[in-house]
């Protein structure tokens, strides 16, 4: 469907929704796509006769490209227009998910997941790009809760529909099939019709890059960021392995459990983009509302870990649930504040180096966890999560639009303040 215009240039809303739908298929598919070597891994390190620390490296390497990547791909986004690069990108790394269904050796697989990063780095900064500039400020919650649902959900959809297909088919079939459906996005991907305000270069009403750099709310989304995403990454890489081994689950009891709080993360992530947006409409404010919510997901996170670690079984279920619950509503605030503050000018690359920052995470989380037991891990994962405080609250003045403008105009750091 080609989406129509209005008088003024903007998309209407069937088209301003329907952008928001395939953004958020496209970052489905990015987590479905990551998530399918981690999900055959045993069979691949069977087959091909790989050791524990190259497994090791093979599931590290995609983020080796993909956090440094990220700055460049929200350049990319606003130099040459975020819709071609997001297709290009997706079109990337599903040929990378395809090309690994014939990989033969520990070199080319190595390669292939450094060329998924590469791909999937565009995902964040391009959708941040499109929706800062498609859709209203008031309806920023919403549309990010959407897109938090869908990639939320990827990882329980990629999990269980590549091990079905795995069981049946082999393990190289799965790949294959996951990058042939993955391409198949393109497809209504260009019959959209995107505002002329996402192609427009850079110019005087956007920013350079150390106006960027000097502004404290961009650090402090980082920060906020590599806080949520580390207990995210812990929770989704060492979940599995904590229930089976130190709480004593089978593993279908695990799945069961893991699944069904992956499922509930993803539909809170929905509930709670809906609610910010109720609480905006009712007071013309993004402040309080995306502020309350990230205190609210940081500090319950920090007694959730610590009840996982100390508490008895019981208890460490209800708070691994309870975690998925705050995770979830919180989702929406991670991007959603970042397009408020920077605005469709900027948000492309301010997404860029706050995704970069955030999922260094995914290198670090997995790894510390590895070499601590599990009370010292999570207790670490308590403190991590603490930290996101000072960035959502203390480092961001403000969660208002900053007056890029004036800023560009003058040629010089203009305090952050709101343009309302």
């Amino acid at each position: 469907m080609r989406a129509d215009r209005r008088a003024d240039g903007d998309l209407s809303a069937v088209a301003r929704w329907s952008l928001v739908a395939l953004l958020a298929a496209a970052l489905f598919i990015n987590y479905v796509d990551r998530g399918a070597v981690p999900t055959a891994a045993h069979l691949i390190q069977s087959e091909l006769g790989l050791s524990k620390p190259q497994l090791g490296v093979l599931l590290s390497a995609f983020f080796w490209t993909y956090a440094l990547l990220m700055l460049p791909a929200g350049w990319l986004a606003e130099r040459y227009g975020a819709g071609g690069i997001l297709a290009g990108g997706l079109a990337l790394w599903a040929c990378a998910t395809m090309l690994v269904g014939v990989a033969q050796s520990f070199g080319a697989l190595l390669m292939l997941r450094l060329l998924l990063g590469v791909g999937e780095s565009a995902g964040f900064p391009c959708m941040s790009k499109l929706l800062a500039t498609a859709v209203p400020v008031r309806n920023l919650g919403v549309a990010n809760g959407i897109v938090g649902c869908a990639y939320l959900f990827g990882p329980a959809a990629g999990t269980y529909g590549g091990g079905l297909l795995m069981a049946h088919f082999g393990w190289r079939t799965t790949f294959w099939v996951f990058g042939a459906l993955s391409l198949l996005w393109l497809l209504p991907w260009s019959q959209i019709r995107l505002p002329h305000r996402t192609v427009e270069t850079s110019g005087v009403n956007s920013p350079t890059l150390p106006m960027l750099l000097r502004q404290m709310s961009l650090w402090g989304a980082s920060l906020g960021h590599f806080s949520t995403n580390y207990v995210f990454y812990f929770m989704l890489t060492w979940l599995p392995f904590y229930l089976v081994r130190e709480r004593g689950l089978s593993t279908v009891t695990m799945a069961s459990l893991a699944g069904s709080a992956y499922l509930v993360n993803a539909l809170c992530a929905l509930f709670g983009g809906w609610a910010i947006d109720r609480v905006i409409a009712a007071t013309g404010r993004a402040n309080m509302p995306y502020k309350s919510v990230m205190v609210a997901a940081h500090a319950g996170s920090v007694a959730c870990m610590l009840c996982i670690a100390l508490a008895s079984p019981f208890w460490a279920f209800t708070a691994i649930f309870v975690y998925q619950i705050l995770s979830g509503i919180s989702a929406p605030g991670i991007f959603a504040i970042a397009q408020i503050l920077a605005g469709p000018s900027a948000s492309g690359r301010w997404v860029g180096i706050q995704n970069a920052v955030g999922n260094l995470a995914g290198v670090l989380a997995p790894a510390v966890a590895g070499v601590l037991d599990f009370k010292a891990a999570f207790v670490v994962a308590a403190f991590m999560s603490l930290l996101g405080l000072a960035g959502w609250v203390w480092m961001i003045p403000r969660i208002a639009p900053l007056s890029w403008p004036l800023t560009a105009v003058r040629g010089a750091p203009e305090p952050e303040r709101s343009a309302s």
